[in-house]
């Protein structure tokens, strides 16, 4: 999500990290005694999320089935440690992945900070940058991937100072979002991240959140952009060094790590116009194109969607990975979900925080699940369609 649309967290409690094996809230049981009854038909029902794989312009399962990726986003992550606060913005424990359930999401889009992860100095603390940021990112993947879901890990808020269009801040540190990834951080960042999970296909890789480096260069040259978000280097508009898409595929690769990769467009990612020309090369063919959609976005139409967003989803995965709108209505993330489940698309919707609707795109008026009215009301009565 950028600048335009980021909502300010209101105080939190405090964070439980706990690392839960499958079925871990279900009711206790005698020593080394079987579960029985209706306890052991839950722990029959509670699988892991699947491994992940590209099959022509699907998702597949390891077992063949083709799957879309169905959620939410949970916001935190990417600037909890760098405002000097809890890691996660409230709580990532059994519970707060109980209240998911009802919702019958299947994906959870986690967002992140690089110089958290990377502990650099600009971190204010080492209690919540580091290893224990990477340790809390762990263990609520893996608690999350144990109780079913998928798991998005999107790299949002990146090294570098930018100050011009569309700038969220003028400050070098990751307090904000950037147009572009950096050479100094991101590469170590992708390589960090896909080795701790290779061979966890349950986790995808979302390379950077909303690229915007035509915005950079003033919208003046759209090759000129599409090429640095492939190749990086030196591009219009951006004073630091930008590592590409080809460059981070190739990070990930290069660690052994065949997790699945979504890899966005420009101007936010809302276009995708000329993705299929510059996708970078994947020796593993696991990259699906990244796509978002806001009700004040450039392309909001079917239209445009058939024409942009379809051409490519005729050849790879899509996955929404933000759908919104700046009301606490439903009507655009309606029709959105409802092209995207006509077209194989998946998304996760912006944000299960409950930071109160005024502003549009949340999903939940408290940690428990409670929808607000009416944008996360009219959200899970879809999802528990698409998932019955």
């Amino acid at each position: 999500m950028n600048h335009r649309k980021a909502l300010t967290a209101l105080s939190t409690v405090g964070v439980l990290l706990l690392s839960w094996a499958i079925g871990a809230a279900l009711p206790a049981t005698a020593a080394g005694s079987p579960l029985s009854g209706a306890a052991s038909q839950r722990a029959e029902a509670v699988t892991a999320a699947p491994a992940l794989k590209v099959s022509g312009n699907h998702l597949v399962t390891s077992a063949n089935a083709t799957t879309r990726l169905l959620g939410v986003n949970r916001s935190g992550g990417e600037f909890g440690c760098m405002q000097g606060k809890e890691i996660f913005d409230g709580p990532v424990d059994q519970a707060a992945v109980e209240a998911m359930k009802p919702w019958h999401i299947n994906t959870v889009r986690i967002p992140l900070n690089e110089e958290c992860w990377l502990g650099t100095s600009d971190a204010p603390s080492s209690d919540t940058s580091g290893t224990a940021y990477q340790q809390a990112v762990h263990d609520y993947v893996d608690l999350l991937v144990s109780n079913g879901m998928n798991v998005i890990l999107d790299l949002h808020w990146t090294y570098g100072q930018y100050t011009g269009n569309g700038a969220g801040c003028s400050d070098v540190k990751a307090t904000c979002q950037k147009p572009m990834p950096d050479m100094q951080y991101t590469p170590d960042f992708w390589s960090q991240v896909a080795g701790m999970f290779r061979g966890n296909d349950a986790v995808v890789f979302d390379l950077f959140n909303e690229p915007y480096p035509d915005a950079a260069n003033n919208w003046a040259d759209a090759t000129e952009a599409w090429t640095c978000l492939r190749d990086g280097g030196t591009c219009t508009g951006i004073d630091y060094q930008v590592a590409g898409m080809q460059t981070l595929v190739d990070t990930v690769r290069a660690t052994g790590a065949t997790n699945v990769i979504m890899v966005g467009g420009l101007t936010w990612t809302n276009d995708l116009s000329q993705w299929l020309a510059y996708q970078p090369d994947d020796p593993a063919g696991n990259v699906m194109a990244s796509w978002h959609s806001y009700n004040f976005n450039a392309c909001v139409t079917a239209s445009c969607w058939d024409s942009t967003i379809g051409t490519v989803g005729a050849q790879v995965p899509v996955q929404a990975g933000e759908i919104g709108q700046d009301s606490c209505a439903h009507d655009y993330i309606d029709k959105v979900t409802d092209w995207a489940d006509t077209n194989g698309v998946g998304y996760t919707a912006w944000t299960w925080n409950p930071w109160g609707c005024s502003g549009g795109n949340v999903l939940i008026d408290d940690w428990s699940g409670t929808p607000t009215s009416s944008y996360g009301e009219g959200f899970k009565a879809h999802l528990i369609t698409q998932n019955p």
